[in-house]
């Protein structure tokens, strides 16, 4: 398997379990194009977790064919399949009696890496994702539950596999915490761009770190598969609608930054007390800051602090 990102398709993936009604996957069609993140989001009962366990056959397809790059799951040696893909789940499933550094250098060792190798490879990923190189020799007991779940993240990059599957990584998290982990994992992403397939039953978290969205129905069944926008702007039928919330109009103040407005002159305000914010803050972040403070407009200033322009509450929701 390649070691760039890789397109992923479902066609017609389907997966029924001996003695139950229904399907849990059916007939679920849909491409993740390379370096993209597509969330599979949905009720309780509706396949997500299914559908990912699916593509590297941890459960079997009962029909219907899953895609890497044009090659069928089926056709590749099952270990081969699945060191070539980075899992993250929930759990993290760290192994107690090894250090951080052997744990991620599980795969590696796996594909015949050396040890210089795996222990040069460690030290460069618990960089990437925020860890101090101290870490490499501690165990997953000593590291509190949002480390822990970096090094899961670490592990699963470790041998530059093409496409990764997450399963709830940051559900056990607290929301601070889980706030840091979504805006560590969309740096990374901007940097690797892999294919991601991404688990959660949080339409904020959707939006918040998908290039796509997969809702799917009770029974796995496609409801839509779409840009985060269109499914907050055009949803297909009532059940999307109802899923995504009745403040989805505020859900897509979170899409657009602050720098995308045409902002009014406004470095004469930089020191009258009104409220400031990085151009890179959201929309939906810059209203909430403005009913907090009583205030109808702030300012938008850059990377360095220098004022870029205000915008108002009229801005902000058009």
């Amino acid at each position: 398997m390649r070691t760039e990102a890789a397109e992923l398709v479902f066609d017609e993936a389907t997966k029924v379990y001996p003695g139950r009604d229904g399907a849990a996957v059916d007939h679920l069609s849909l491409t993740v194009p390379a370096g993209e993140i597509c969330v599979l989001v949905g009720p309780s009962g509706g396949g997500k977790t299914t559908a990912l366990k699916l593509v590297n056959r941890l459960i079997p397809l009962t029909s219907g064919y899953i895609r890497i790059d044009g090659r069928q799951i089926g056709d590749y040696d099952v270990a081969e399949l699945r060191r070539s893909i980075g899992y993250v789940i929930q759990q993290v499933g760290l192994f107690p009696h090894m250090t951080i550094e052997a744990n991620i250098g599980t795969v590696p060792r796996l594909l015949g890496r050396p040890r210089s190798w795996v222990k040069t490879r460690s030290a460069e990923l618990l960089e990437l994702v925020g860890l101090d190189p101290s870490y490499a020799k501690r165990f997953p007991a000593q590291l509190s539950g949002g480390e822990r779940q970096r090094v899961g993240l670490a592990r699963a990059l470790a041998a530059n596999p093409p496409l990764m599957l997450m399963d709830e990584p940051f559900g056990a998290i607290d929301p601070i915490v889980r706030g840091r982990l979504q805006d560590e994992f969309l740096r990374l992403q901007s940097e690797l761009r892999k294919t991601v397939v991404f688990v959660t039953h949080d339409i904020d978290e959707a939006i918040k770190v998908g290039d796509r969205i997969a809702i799917l129905r009770e029974g796995g069944k496609l409801a839509q598969y779409d840009t985060p926008q269109r499914i907050l702007e055009h949803p297909v039928d009532d059940f999307v609608a109802d899923f995504v919330g009745q403040d989805r109009g505020l859900k897509v103040l979170s899409l657009r930054k602050l720098g995308d407005l045409d902002l009014a002159p406004g470095g004469r305000h930089s020191g009258d007390g009104m409220p400031s914010l990085p151009a890179d803050s959201s929309l939906r972040d810059a209203l909430a800051v403005l009913v907090a403070e009583h205030r109808d407009s702030l300012l938008v200033v850059g990377a360095d602090g220098s004022p870029l322009g205000v915008a108002t509450r009229k801005d902000l929701i058009g």
